[in-house]
């Protein structure tokens, strides 16, 4: 019997995986509501226009493809420490999770290394508003866990 090879994810594009709130997670009325939005970026550091990322949090999801500069943006609910992240992009076989923090205290970033600590902390950008850039490979790549986010921190 013949195996199938593996095949790489992606290209994305948004309407070929809808979803009806698409990056909105929650209402813009919700009390604890948040922006959480970045960049995709390559080894080179050029956008990743085709990546789709998805977030999930108690109670919540959210999907979005970014946008020709790499761009995304979703608007959920204040975690209690963190948002999971997967995503979705060309060149890989399987979609990587990351998380994004909110703040640099919660004690799994302890077990990080400091030098790749920061790629898993988002950055205020406005009261309500946090940056989150993501790095598939190279100098600064983001760190990713395991599917379950249970982490191999190393990853």
């Amino acid at each position: 019997m013949m195996l199938t090879p593996s095949q790489t994810v992606g290209p994305f594009y948004g309407h070929a995986l809808p979803y009806a709130e698409g990056p909105f997670a929650v209402p813009e009325d919700h009390p604890d509501a948040i922006e959480l939005h970045g960049r995709v970026t390559d080894g080179a550091g050029e956008p990743v226009p085709d990546a789709l990322l998805e977030i999930c949090q108690p109670g919540l999801f959210g999907r979005c493809a970014t946008e020709a500069d790499g761009s995304y943006r979703f608007r959920t609910a204040r975690p209690d420490v963190y948002i999971p992240v997967l995503v979705f992009a060309r060149g890989l076989l399987k979609p990587v999770w990351t998380r994004a923090y909110l703040t640099d205290d919660a004690p799994f970033l302890a077990q990080v290394d400091p030098l790749r600590r920061s790629t898993l902390v988002a950055s205020p950008s406005g009261e309500r508003s946090y940056r989150f850039d993501i790095r598939m490979q190279g100098e600064g790549e983001t760190v990713f866990l395991d599917h379950a986010g249970s982490a191999d921190p190393a990853s």
